[in-house]
């Protein structure tokens, strides 16, 4: 049975778990099309934008241990991906949202990516070195995704009666879970982020590519789903991590 990692209430350590988990989920979610994508190049797509979001899931995990690691070794980037409980998972709740079928999965990386996109665009201007760091590496890998996603989308809804039904349903799944992106929490306060900025721009880019795809954006003001941030929780991360946590936890200590 595992020990509990003692997580610093530092809120940076809380902010890059944050970020980490949210790219981490994502990826692993992403992950799952691989081998199932609709033709060979769009499984290759998805597969590498999987890795893009796993790479930066360890930039943020390793950042976070070295702050956690002070004065003596304590944490590694693979025990706070994989030695943590559900509950302590900081990950917005749309990330571990089912794939669904291939208009929910492009939807939700959609929504996602723009997020991330115009975050990481504030980041890079962020006091702290290694975030700045992070964020200005990250931001021509997340653009690709802004991209790609982008087309789909307009391809989905544009394209003939039986997408456009498919992206409509996708929206009616996923865009209780936008509102939680913008509401900040506690660790996130601390971060110098303008989330009336970020969720300006992000809304400006959603209805853009929905313009282009001839679907209607919903309300801003709907009632959402939220929680994540602070550990809460939809019954999906639980299975998730079972699935991706089972090594490390059968065999402790593996390394790849």
């Amino acid at each position: 049975m595992h020990q509990p990692i003692n997580i610093s209430t530092n809120q940076l350590v809380n902010y890059a778990l944050h970020l980490a988990d949210n790219a981490l989920i994502m990826g692993h979610r992403n992950s799952e099309w691989c081998g199932h994508g609709p033709i060979l190049e769009q499984d290759i797509a998805i597969s590498n934008i999987a890795l893009d979001l796993i790479g930066q899931a360890r930039n943020f995990y390793q950042y976070a241990a070295t702050q956690i690691n002070q004065p003596i070794n304590i944490v590694t980037e693979d025990s706070l991906a994989y030695l943590r409980d559900v509950r302590e998972y900081k990950n917005c709740l749309l990330v571990e949202q089912p794939n669904g079928d291939w208009a929910q999965t492009i939807l939700k990386q959609f929504f996602f990516s723009v997020y991330q996109y115009y975050l990481y665009q504030q980041l890079q201007f962020n006091n702290d070195e290694q975030l700045k760091a992070i964020a200005v590496k990250a931001l021509k890998e997340v653009a690709y995704h802004v991209k790609w996603s982008s087309e789909w989308v307009i391809r989905l809804g544009d394209g003939t009666a039986k997408s456009k039904q498919r992206l409509l349903n996708a929206i009616d799944e996923l865009w209780m879970f936008v509102g939680e992106l913008f509401e900040p929490v506690a660790y996130e306060l601390t971060m110098n982020v303008d989330f009336n900025l970020l969720k300006e721009e992000w809304h400006k880019k959603i209805k853009l590519v929905f313009e282009e795809a001839t679907i209607d954006v919903p309300s801003k003001n709907n009632w959402h789903q939220s929680g994540g941030k602070i550990g809460n929780h939809t019954e999906h991360l639980g299975f998730i991590l079972a699935e991706m946590q089972f090594l490390q936890r059968a065999y402790p200590n593996s390394e790849w």
